[in-house]
């Protein structure tokens, strides 16, 4: 330091004192935690700048960094002179319902800085240290107009290793690793991750909210990286608290179990938080897609899937309130089949959340209307998407709908997101974000990116990967790697990826994720570096859970048993999904083998003579079983019976057997009823039931309900109207031909390679009993030998192949004709997914051979699903 400056060095509290100082002096004071953390806020006499630093145990984290604000009418960054500083600690204890720690005890010193800047202007700068990290927020006591920025930079030692994502407005993509001032300059996603002498530095950001902007950083060179708004202009009516600058400093221990981001948030907005469970669901996009969310009988079956093994709730992704097209249904808070979903699973013993886009709740009429109606409907929570802005409007759109959803008691799920920026303490119903390079992608989950995500995206909230999923042939983890994503991820609600038979292919994950919860009373590092390992074990009651990520090649590893004290049982599925056992104490070294990305899952509960697992019991649906009348055929007005019977493998209850009919069915019979059911016994009914004036094919459960749940199987149930006399149905007629994909199917539509793949036929929603179901190119050719005089149908692309096309993108336009004796008689134009359907008659009088013919409307033969619907004629 120069000798004409004077160092004037204060560590000791000060309140309300003004610090004289020559003009030209550096000032700097000490900010002190423990764990040998200091922050030192310094200022330079000569420009009247401010910086900031940061030390751990003597040694520099941060070089000394700019801090300053700049508003519309007055520049903070510069000409600052100190008025006072106050200190005094910060301690505060809360509880959350999701994350790596439920209770929670925060200890932080905290230093207000008052600065005066040009023509008098004001802020406090406001710095806290605690064990684990140091923060700062600026503090304008009044409005100075808008916010154009901070001047907020970290200055990261030169060399410090760093695990850096390229920023994007959903926050997804991949960590990799660099070096603080060689990495791109190029702006990054918060968080971002540097190593400098054994000290890891996490920068991120708390407390925002639609007070003010998110940021991002900007890397320019030279391991300076400033703070950058999403706005250019943040709106400050009046005083304004910013968001906290906020870095995690320590070990990787530290970092990984650290709570400094919620611990700097604003305290709970929600008082009653009883209805706010956290746990595992059933999630069906990443395996279902867009069929999937337009399928009530698919969603039954994860319904059926989570109650048999506890799971509590299940997501209903994109598609349910779409059309088989695609297109938006405008009508969907009135036709939905969720409500039906919702009253099937909670007999069941599990709930159902629903995603939904933002644009569908993203004004206040929406909202009000929306979120009532949901929690009319019952569901538990939402999966709200597409937000994609760290904007203050969309802030203070999360401000409006994190009140509107407590009100109407629905967890959130937000993905398109920003990331957790202390968002759970605040709004304790925000179960998980996603803001992560995640499951959903198909490229780029290397187990390098995924090694990294415990110390870096995941250490500031609960983080929506979407792991199992084990059907994805590109995978990069083995299957215990995959199944160890459940502990190593941390997510309020965890949702699971993924088909049934897959998890049922893989009885040693089917238990153990079982047994695992999503939410902690303690997360501790065992083992691991960014992007290299990583094994946390994470403590549920008496038990610790623990999973174990490798990226490489296959090894040997010794993983201490860093847990609490005491001899463990270790239950562990390790690569290969193969069981075993054994017997350490607290501080042993437990050794494995692992494959090639591999990992391993385990429970750890404490040991005791004879003791031969962990698991504790699930509480699930006990196993039953209905059979009823597999298929009946019927017209309109016309009765017919369905027959039921119900086993059990476990004693139940005040037992009812009957089948439940849509509206405008009748049924005759009582419900068959039983007081108590035991293995061995069965309850048995006969019904008789008359379909209204309908077309088509109708799922009719027969339902068993008892005082543990609810079980149910399904009579399909066709009906189609009879025809005048002299008319014939084609589909039950012989007729030759030929198909552009798969077989020509009677009374279905067409679905592929294999006969009866088809789904009922339905074009734009209206169904139809009988019909012909073809692909183009396809000819059916009719034996008629001059005996007929007319035919009819109704035709168009078939509502099997929207879902194809909302799939791909492509195909579904077809044109139809027909034709008799060679001679065309009956023409279409190209008709696509979204045209009505066409009646077509033709006089075929004298015919001998009619021909029906489906061609390709230009774009290729891809999913042109073609139905001739209640095709017929009318003969002599």
């Amino acid at each position: 330091m120069p000798a004409r400056r004077a160092l004037v060095a204060v560590s000791a509290v000060l309140a309300g004192l003004a610090v004289a100082v020559p003009a030209e002096a550096e000032q700097s004071w000490t900010v002190s935690g423990r764990h040998g953390l200091t922050a030192t806020v310094s200022a330079d006499g000569a420009e009247g700048r401010v910086s900031l630093a940061v030390n751990r145990a003597g040694r520099t984290v941060l070089a000394p960094s700019p801090v300053g604000i700049t508003t519309e009418h007055v520049d903070l960054s510069k000409g600052l002179r100190l008025l006072r500083r106050s200190s005094g600690p910060v301690v505060e204890h809360y509880n959350t319902k999701a994350g790596k720690q439920l209770s929670r005890m925060s200890v932080m010193t905290e230093s207000r800085f008052t600065f005066e800047g040009a023509g008098g202007a004001r802020f406090d700068l406001v710095v806290r240290v605690s064990r684990d990290g140091v923060a700062y927020r600026y503090s304008l006591p009044r409005s100075y107009g808008a916010i154009l920025g901070e001047t907020s930079a970290f200055h990261v030692p030169a060399g410090s290793t760093a695990w850096l994502a390229k920023y994007r407005r959903d926050y997804e993509n991949p960590f990799l690793k660099t070096t603080s001032d060689t990495a791109e300059p190029a702006e990054y996603m918060h968080p971002a991750l540097f190593e400098t002498g054994g000290t890891y530095l996490h920068i991120t950001e708390s407390d925002v909210d639609g007070r003010h902007s998110g940021a991002r950083l900007v890397h320019e060179g030279g391991g300076v990286y400033r703070i950058k708004y999403w706005d250019e202009k943040v709106q400050a009516a009046g005083p304004v608290d910013t968001a906290w600058r906020t870095m995690i400093i320590g070990d990787l221990p530290t970092v990984t179990s650290s709570t400094l981001v919620d611990d700097l948030a604003t305290p709970s907005k929600v008082r009653d938080t009883s209805w706010i469970k956290p746990g595992k669901v059933f999630w069906s996009w990443l395996a279902g897609g867009r069929e999937a969310g337009q399928s009530l009988a698919m969603q039954k079956t994860y319904v059926d899937y989570a109650a048999a093994h506890g799971w509590p709730y299940v997501l209903v992704d994109a598609g349910w309130y779409f059309d088989p097209n695609w297109d938006y249904d405008p009508a969907w808070e009135t036709t939905s089949w969720i409500p039906q979903l919702v009253d099937y699973a909670r007999a069941r013993g599990v709930q159902v959340q629903t995603w939904v886009h933002y644009d569908e709740l993203d004004t206040a009429e929406e909202r009000a209307t929306r979120l009532a109606l949901f929690e009319r409907w019952g569901v538990a929570g939402l999966k709200i998407d597409f937000m994609d802005s760290d904007g203050q409007d969309r802030y203070r759109w999360y401000d409006q709908i994190l009140a509107e959803t407590a009100k109407h008691h629905l967890t959130v799920n937000f993905h398109g997101s920003t990331i957790p920026h202390g968002i759970q303490r605040t709004w304790p119903h925000v179960m998980t974000m996603e803001g992560v390079h995640g499951g959903e992608k198909s490229s780029g989950l290397t187990t390098s990116h995924l090694t990294a995500l415990p110390f870096t995206r995941n250490v500031p909230g609960s983080m929506d990967y979407t792991p199992m999923a084990w059907h994805r042939p590109s995978r990069t983890t083995s299957d215990a790697h995959e199944l160890a994503l459940a502990v190593l991820f941390e997510s309020g609600m965890q949702n699971f990826a993924g088909r049934v038979e897959d998890y049922q292919a893989r009885p040693e994950a089917e238990r153990f994720l079982d047994q695992v919860p999503a939410a902690w009373n303690e997360t501790r590092l065992l083992a691991g570096r960014p992007g290299e390992s990583v094994v946390l074990a994470r403590r549920s009651g008496d038990r610790w859970f623990i999973g174990g990520g490798f990226s490489g090649e296959a090894r040997t590893v010794d993983v201490p048993l860093g847990i609490s004290q005491g001899r463990w049982l270790v239950d562990i599925v390790r690569d290969g999904l193969v069981r075993e056992q054994r017997v350490l104490s607290s501080g042993e070294k437990l050794t494995l083998d692992v494959l090639k990305d591999g990992g391993f899952a385990a429970i750890a509960c404490r040991w005791r003579p004879g003791i031969a697992t962990c698991d504790q019991p699930v509480s699930k649906v006990p196993s039953t079983t209905v059979t009823a009348t597999p298929s009946v055929k019927t017209n309109p007005g016309k009765a017919f019976e369905i027959t039921g019977k119900f086993t059990v493998d476990s004693p139940v209850s005040g037992v009812s057997l009957l089948p439940r009919v849509p509206d405008g069915w009748t049924i005759s019979g009582p419900a068959v009823t039983a007081r108590d059911l035991k293995p061995g016994e069965e309850l048995t009914g006969t019904w008789t039931l008359t379909a209204p004036d309908t077309a088509g094919y109708f799922d009719i459960p027969v339902v068993a309900t008892f005082r543990e749940g609810e079980d149910e199987q399904v009579s399909r149930v066709h009906v189609w109207k009879p025809l005048p006399a002299g008319w014939s149905y084609l589909s039950d007629l012989p007729f030759t031909g030929q198909n552009g994909d798969g077989p020509i199917e009677r009374d279905l539509a067409n679905g592929g390679a294999a006969a009866g793949d088809g789904r009922p036929i339905a074009i734009r929603r209206t169904p139809y009993g009988k019909g012909l179901g073809t692909h183009a190119n396809a000819t059916i050719e009719f034996t008629l030998d001059g005996r007929c005089t007319e035919f009819a149908a109704t035709v168009g692309v078939d509502d099997e192949a929207g879902l194809d096309v909302a799939r791909q993108r492509v195909g579904g336009t077809v044109t139809f004709g027909v034709s008799g004796d060679g001679q065309s008689l009956v023409d279409t134009d190209v008709l696509g997914v979204r045209a009505a359907p066409r009646t077509l008659t033709a006089d075929i009088t004298g015919v001998r051979t009619m021909t029906l013919r489906v061609n390709d409307g230009g774009d290729g033969t891809q999913n042109d699903h073609a139905s001739w619907g209640d095709a017929r004629v009318k003969c002599g």
